[in-house]
């Protein structure tokens, strides 16, 4: 609305995008907000709508329940020995899966505490005995992140046939990613690796009416959801059918459909890019564990570099968004992540996320020693030290991170304005304040200058205004101008970047677009190609820590947003990865076929390892690079161990013995 009226009157445009026009814009909306809250909040509430999609009317602040928050509390978890006993005994047949689901094999309480000024995690098994590790290397930083949880999302309803998976059945929200994996075949071999890769000794590889009938299933409850779905592996691009998969999510209705990948087919093949790219598929999460060779070489590739700069030039060719995914391992390579953020900077135009996430000790890894457990640990904490430490101490750890569960302030209100009449609901991710951080990073793409958007957008009084719209539920025309005024009135002119203009914060928020599958970066674009002042754009940056056995926590995992859809409905991610196993177990029940009876009917794929190097048709790329400083020993971080007395050469548990590789 003001964007359009920016547009047709460009002389108040030019004076109200300077740094007088933008306050005096600011102050009017602050004025404008509370004269009309003085009147609003003394009213009756309106009537919250009913979406024909939800399954209730929409939730209002108080309505919005919580788990428990704050040090020291207890809370249900495993005991890292006996769940995994008990999961052998599932797949052997000699316990039923009615027993894992409802008999609570393996589950101890556990007990939150703040010690030296870290936040740990403690339980004992009476067979087992203590189990600790740290959750937040800051206590004060968690904190703050679970004070400004915005609250739980709708109780999952009508989905029996969904979830139904014992304490580890999802029990609220809509969810925001669902993910699908089309095969456990890789043509990798990671540490670390969630699924185990190539080294379980089966394929399990869905059929194509196995797919459809998962992704039928997410759409045929309440509340029935925008969710993106991320088709994952295993490297899903070696399943016969990722293509088919995307085309058919698309056609349900599903608008943003991503691929979990390591980049080799699409750093190989620029015609696979654009076949993607036409089935539907917008974009990507690519595994990116830093910006040389040095720091992917734990991944076994000897030039896996250079494939992912070449599957991002090809991608970024045909238009699908990139979100770089890299795993955080301490003293392996935390000391580097701020390059990657660099990188992202420098190539805002092709990359617009980056996803961190400190590593989870399941799959590959979870037999890890204890040693190596303490000593590679890496908390989110962590991340937000070193992210300001390696880019100048631009980034604040207490004022510009927020937990992901904050989006959900905005998603409300996006519920309101759809009407009652919406088919969807907004994407929600109203994840446990513990899964996971975000920070929005404001980038001039000319000059590579960037600012925490939180250093001059007031985020926190944001979320406090936006209860205030939901509760008093106004309807669609005054929780438009309300939401106008919110975002305008928290807009600090003086604190901005030099240049940025008022407008372009109100692009940022704007809740509609000419395009249904558009990101942020779409809507910060001007309507002209070659307009000059087309210069800035968002890059996300966020934390995501996977839970382990010695992490897990089931008020986190029954609040999972992120969901796995398979065979036998949609499980929490750490459930199925880690918790009690699932990804072992309902692999074991849909298995295709073992591995002689595959290498038989279909032959073996290829695998890079073992520092094998990946054929490329070119590697001729657009993109900047970073200033690397040689650095000979690795740096861990400071609170979650530091270096630990380490001589010389960090050494790395993630790289390859010289063995066979089992694929």
């Amino acid at each position: 609305m003001f964007s359009d009226h920016f547009r047709r009157n460009e002389s108040l445009k030019g004076w109200l995008n300077g740094v007088r026009g933008s306050a005096f814009l600011s102050n009017l909306s602050n004025v404008a907000w509370k004269v009309f809250q003085a009147v609003n909040t003394r009213l009756p509430e309106g009537e919250a709508i009913r979406p024909r999609w939800a399954p209730g009317p929409l939730l209002k602040s108080y309505e919005r329940t919580s788990p428990p928050l704050g040090f020291p509390r207890e809370t249900d978890s495993l005991c890292p020995t006996c769940v995994k006993q008990v999961r052998e005994a599932v797949i052997r047949g000699e316990v039923s899966l009615e027993t894992l689901m409802h008999a609570h094999p393996g589950e101890i309480k556990a007990q939150l505490l703040e010690e030296d000024g870290r936040i740990i995690i403690r339980k004992t098994c009476p067979v087992h005995g203590e189990f600790t590790d740290v959750l937040s290397t800051d206590a004060a930083f968690l904190r703050r992140i679970e004070s400004l949880f915005f609250g739980r999302d709708f109780r999952a309803a009508e989905d029996a046939h969904v979830h139904r998976h014992g304490t580890s059945t999802i029990k609220f929200g809509r969810g925001a990613v669902l993910t699908v994996d089309l095969t456990n075949r890789c043509n990798m071999m990671c540490n670390p690796c969630f699924m185990d890769a190539n080294q379980v000794g089966y394929v399990h590889e869905p059929s194509f009416e196995d797919i459809k009938a998962i992704l039928d299933r997410a759409v045929s409850f309440k509340p029935r959801r925008q969710i993106i779905i991320l088709f994952s592996g295993g490297e899903p691009t070696l399943s016969p059918h990722f293509l088919d998969a995307v085309a058919y999510a698309k056609k349900i209705g599903f608008y943003r459909i991503l691929a979990a990948t390591n980049g080799i087919r699409f750093a190989q093949d620029p015609e696979f890019c654009r076949a993607a790219k036409e089935a539907g598929m917008h974009g990507v999460y690519l595994q990116f564990d830093g910006v040389s060779e040095e720091k992917n070489r734990h991944r076994g590739v000897g030039n896996l570099f250079d494939v992912k700069l070449q599957a991002i030039e090809n991608l970024a060719s045909v238009g699908v968004k990139i979100t770089l995914v890299t795993t955080i391992v301490n003293q392996i390579n935390n000391d580097a992540i701020g390059q990657i953020v660099e990188f992202a900077i420098k190539n805002i135009d092709k990359i617009q996320t980056i996803a961190f996430q400190p590593v989870s000790f399941t799959g590959r890894d979870e037999d890890i020693s204890d040693e190596a457990r303490r000593r590679h640990r890496y908390t989110l904490a962590c991340m937000a030290h070193d992210l300001k430490r390696q880019l100048g101490g631009g980034l604040e750890p207490m004022r510009d991170w927020f937990p992901l569960s904050s989006y959900s302030a905005f998603t409300s209100v996006m519920d309101m304005l759809q009407g009652a009449d919406a088919p969807w609901g907004w994407s929600s991710c109203n994840c446990h304040p513990n899964c996971g951080i975000f920070t929005l990073l404001v980038v001039n793409r000319r000059t590579g200058e960037w600012m925490p958007l939180f250093k001059f957008f007031d985020y926190e009084q944001f979320m406090r205004d936006v209860a205030v719209i939901t509760d008093t539920a106004r309807g669609r025309k005054l929780t438009a101008a309300q939401l106008a005024m919110t975002i305008l009135r928290n807009y600090d002119a003086a604190s901005a970047p030099a240049g940025f203009p008022i407008s372009q914060i109100i692009n940022l928020f704007r809740p509609s677009s000419t395009s249904s599958n558009s990101d942020r970066n779409d809507r910060m674009k001007t309507q002209r190609a070659d307009d000059p002042d087309d210069v800035w754009r968002v890059l996300c940056v966020e934390g995501m820590w996977f839970q382990d056995l010695f992490t897990y926590d089931f008020r986190r995992t029954e609040m999972c947003v992120i969901p796995y859809g398979t065979q036998e409905g949609e499980i929490s991610f750490c459930a199925y990865n880690t918790g009690v196993g699932w990804r072992q177990i309902i692999e074991n029940m849909h298995k295709t076929a073992n591995l002689a009876e595959w290498y038989s009917k279909h032959g073996r794929h290829p695998v890079y390892a073992k520092g094998k190097h990946v054929p490329l048709q070119k590697t001729r790329h657009s993109l900047a690079l970073p200033v690397i400083n040689a650095s000979s020993t690795p740096t861990g971080c400071s609170s979650c161990g530091g270096s630990s007395g380490l001589g010389g050469q960090a050494t790395s548990p993630y790289l390859l013995e010289e063995e066979e590789v089992a694929v």
